[in-house]
């Protein structure tokens, strides 16, 4: 057998196309070159969560009829966010010797059992993996899709959303930049009641969002701000940031300053919303200076600024941005005092 050196060639000496999508951060592709690139450690893992890469292998057969195999794989990150190189290495060693048979899929069972690089994603993601490969692949959607599509524009009643299947709304969300579902979506966003639109920011979060449905979902986000609701107020402010977090910067960074802005921007959940989903807008001196300052007021506990900072630090191109902004002269004492504590 040809000696393989990553795990990219490794199947794709099957004869399968291979395509890669993340499973932590986000659910969404990561461009093959990427790929090999990171397994070559020539760049960062893009998408890091807890110091490891956490992505779906999707092997396509055009030579059947049979469905993507799919592996779900978690690999080791050093401190950089490189690829740990024997992760990759133990596991393509531990799949030669166990898939044996007269082809690997028969034995992929076997070979991935037991692994300890595997993990088996939540439903959720599962749901907006399941959409996002049959978009990609022109594959049919769930038969959930029709009555998400009903229950969004309008046709169900706004109180039936508890009949509404998950992997319909991923579905959905999908195909949220064809401009019939876009409108659709925008159109609905004020009537929803709380859950059925969290649940569909929780899709929306993997897709770019543009158009009328970002600035649907920045009206809402507006109006959950000058609200009274505080028991639901956080819940609904961090799903619609989520939902917001790859929109345009025109509309994402004003949604982000008027949260911060905002006492309830201390809640954990908003705070790890920004920082965990919608990280590119700290890229803006200016974001970043308001999402430090918010982490450092009063009623944020110590574990929560550390934790925030520490994940934003492993996002690549952002770590010198953070050490900049806690070391800056003019910092506030706030500011100051956490991060002595977060060093001590």
């Amino acid at each position: 057998m040809q000696k393989t050196t990553t795990l990219c060639e490794f199947l794709e000496n099957t004869g399968a196309e291979l395509r890669i999508y993340d499973m932590g951060r986000r659910v969404c592709e990561i461009p093959r070159d990427d790929f090999l690139a990171f397994e070559n450690t020539a760049i960062l893992y893009p998408l890091p969560m807890q110091q490891k890469a956490w992505f779906a292998l999707v092997q396509i057969r055009q030579d059947t009829s049979n469905e993507p195999l799919i592996w779900f794989l978690r690999f080791d990150l050093d401190e950089q966010g490189k690829l740990v190189l024997a992760t990759r290495d133990y596991f393509i060693h531990r799949f030669v010797e166990l898939a044996t048979g007269e082809t690997g899929e028969q034995d992929l069972g076997a070979a991935l059992e037991d692994n300890p690089f595997t993990f088996k994603p939540r439903d959720d993601k599962l749901a907006n993996l399941n959409a996002l490969v049959n978009h990609d692949l022109k594959k049919p959607a769930s038969q959930y899709l029709d009555h998400a599509r009903d229950y969004y524009a309008g046709k169900l009643g706004w109180d039936q959303w508890n009949f509404v299947g998950y992997q319909g709304i991923a579905d959905l969300a999908a195909r949220q930049s064809d401009s019939p579902v876009c409108r659709m979506l925008a159109e609905s966003i004020d009537q929803l009641p709380n859950e059925p639109l969290v649940a569909l920011c929780q899709c929306l979060e993997n897709y770019p969002v543009n158009g009328a449905l970002a600035e649907a979902l920045h009206q809402r986000l507006q109006q959950a701000l000058d609200s009274n609701d505080d028991d639901q107020k956080a819940y609904l402010l961090s799903a619609l940031l989520r939902g917001l977090s790859r929109a345009p910067d025109t509309i994402r960074q004003p949604a982000i300053r008027q949260t911060l802005q905002h006492e309830i921007a201390a809640n954990p959940e908003i705070l790890a919303a920004i920082g965990g989903r919608a990280w590119e807008s700290l890229d803006d001196p200016a974001t970043l200076h308001a999402y430090i300052e918010r982490l450092a007021s009063e009623p944020v506990e110590q574990d929560i600024f550390n934790h925030c900072l520490a994940d934003l630090m492993r996002m690549p191109g952002l770590r010198d941005r953070v050490l900049s902004e806690l070391r800056a002269p003019d910092r506030s004492k706030r500011v100051a005092q956490a991060f002595q504590n977060m060093l001590a």
